[in-house]
């Protein structure tokens, strides 16, 4: 990772790590979320592929811990967040909605920037994005743009910390910051996380983002998506040298 991908992330607010993820190690992680949907009755038989996702917890250990550890990971980690200061993981962590194809509406499409910790059953993040560094994006099968890829809007990270600022500490709801944003906010370019198996995004943690339907590739989409964990969030008087760091106070003066 050079300067030049540091000033993108600041200014975009995602990064793709391509190839972070060995094909091996990602067709083993495939063949155990295939074993966890099976648990569901869902298997590679089409004829099981009755809704349009199925969530399941990330497996833990084996392809899962390599894919987690992977050195350029860790190296994207340090470059983004700091040495020492996200939280070492054995595996991947987080949930993978296993999107299939279908026209039909899948129920959990919507803009939001994700939520860090739990206050009365919904996930909340505060300015600090406390305990959240990132936002990773495993894919684990190839996604194309008919595979329902994650939508980013480019950019948007920057408009959420004058939003969130006012909230202090306590922060708000993941889905409440984009309701507050200007709705010219959604008109601006957006990327897809699209790639081959084991390519990895590594967004902000402010980066609005939405999944998308319809599904009308031809295979399952299975990507993970956790958090990249940092206990104490990220200060905001200047004094962090950090891109996610740079890129919130950058956030306090922008027009968006």
């Amino acid at each position: 990772m050079d300067s030049g991908d540091i000033e993108r992330f600041e200014r975009d607010g995602h990064l793709a790590v391509r190839g972070a993820v060995a094909p091996d190690t990602a067709a083993a992680c495939r063949d155990a979320i295939w074993a966890a949907l099976a648990e569901q009755g869902v298997t590679r038989d089409r004829a099981t592929w009755a809704r349009p996702v199925v969530r399941v917890a990330c497996p833990e250990g084996g392809p899962f811990e390599a894919a987690g550890t992977a050195p350029a990971l860790h190296a994207a980690y340090d470059a983004l967040i700091g040495p020492g200061r996200w939280t070492p993981r054995a595996g991947v962590g987080g949930s993978v909605p296993v999107r299939f194809p279908s026209e039909e509406f899948p129920g959990d499409v919507g803009w939001h920037i994700e939520g860090s910790y739990e206050v009365g059953g919904e996930y909340w993040a505060n300015v600090r994005s406390r305990a959240r560094g990132l936002l990773a994006l495993f894919l684990f099968s190839d996604v194309g743009e008919d595979d329902a890829p994650t939508r980013l809007v480019v950019g948007s990270h920057l408009a959420i910390p004058r939003i969130l600022r006012p909230a202090g500490e306590a922060g708000m709801s993941g889905d409440e910051p984009v309701t507050r944003v200007r709705p010219s906010l959604l008109c601006r370019t957006v990327v897809h996380a699209t790639g081959r198996a084991g390519d990895v995004f590594l967004c902000h943690p402010f980066i609005v983002h939405t999944a998308t339907w319809p599904h009308r590739g031809t295979t399952p989409r299975m990507m993970a998506q956790p958090a990249v964990h940092v206990a104490d969030g990220f200060a905001i008087d200047g004094s962090d040298p950090s891109p996610v760091a740079r890129a919130i106070v950058a956030g306090f003066g922008a027009d968006l």
